[in-house]
């Protein structure tokens, strides 16, 4: 079989190629598939989606959350909490699209937001009582952070633990939200946030529903099932 060899102006030049058309093909196809691609698994707010990208376009990096004062919790009827996160910290990684989407993951072992105590939270401008404490324990925090707007979201799914010294502490509170900085409003209970500024500074909220939890003291002191606001003041960094 005879194939004219392409890219040449000044000669004409043929080669025999004794292959047939359909190892041909299959050559030509395996080359192209060896081109280096990368998957970027990225979590949308409701469901897993891959998008492919070349390597020219990837930008890996990391990504730094500080949690800082002036936050606040809230939850049923209850007035809000004073929360000051000061202290509070995570990493993880980023992964840019190639256009103004940044996808971030954080790694929920190197998670930490300060829980609600005597030192960190007033009600009603009093601190708790040094017996009361909940612990805030991530499960997962990921979503995107708009480069170009400063739009963030990112869905946080943790667990709440309510205790009363040694001597009670309740099954943990499964909280599933999207802090966002824009607004999230419930039945309830709302919130708008703030975009990140030129310093990384943003603010995010979120109203969560909170389900039973099976426990007779916890379910009828909160008025279960109930919705909850979270509004994080917070840095955010990509480097």
């Amino acid at each position: 079989m005879l194939i004219q060899a392409m890219g040449c102006h000044c000669h004409t030049h043929y080669l025999n190629l004794n292959i047939t058309p359909h190892l041909l093909y299959r050559r030509i196809h395996n080359t192209r598939s060896k081109q280096r691609r990368f998957s970027l698994s990225s979590s949308s707010l409701n469901d897993q989606q891959t998008v492919g990208i070349t390597k020219a376009d990837d930008a890996y990096m990391n990504v730094k959350l500080k949690t800082l004062g002036d936050c606040k919790l809230g939850v049923s009827i209850y007035p809000d909490f004073e929360y000051n996160a000061d202290g509070g910290a995570g990493s993880g990684t980023a992964t840019r699209d190639g256009c103004k989407l940044v996808f971030v993951n954080f790694d929920v072992e190197k998670l930490y937001i300060p829980p609600l105590s005597t030192l960190t939270t007033k009600l009603l401008g009093l601190p708790l009582p040094p017996f009361l404490k909940i612990d805030i324990v991530p499960d997962s925090l990921h979503g995107n952070i708009d480069q170009q707007s400063g739009k963030v979201d990112l869905k946080l799914r943790a667990k709440f633990w309510f205790s009363v010294g040694r001597l009670y502490k309740a099954p943990p509170l499964e909280v599933e939200t999207v802090l966002t900085s824009e607004e999230s409003k419930g039945k309830m209970r709302g919130g708008k946030g703030e975009r990140l500024d030129e310093q990384g500074r943003c603010r995010l909220v979120g109203v969560a529903t909170v389900e039973p939890v099976d426990d007779f003291f916890m379910d009828a002191f909160l008025g279960l099932p109930t919705e909850c606001l979270a509004s994080l003041n917070a840095n955010l960094s990509l480097n």
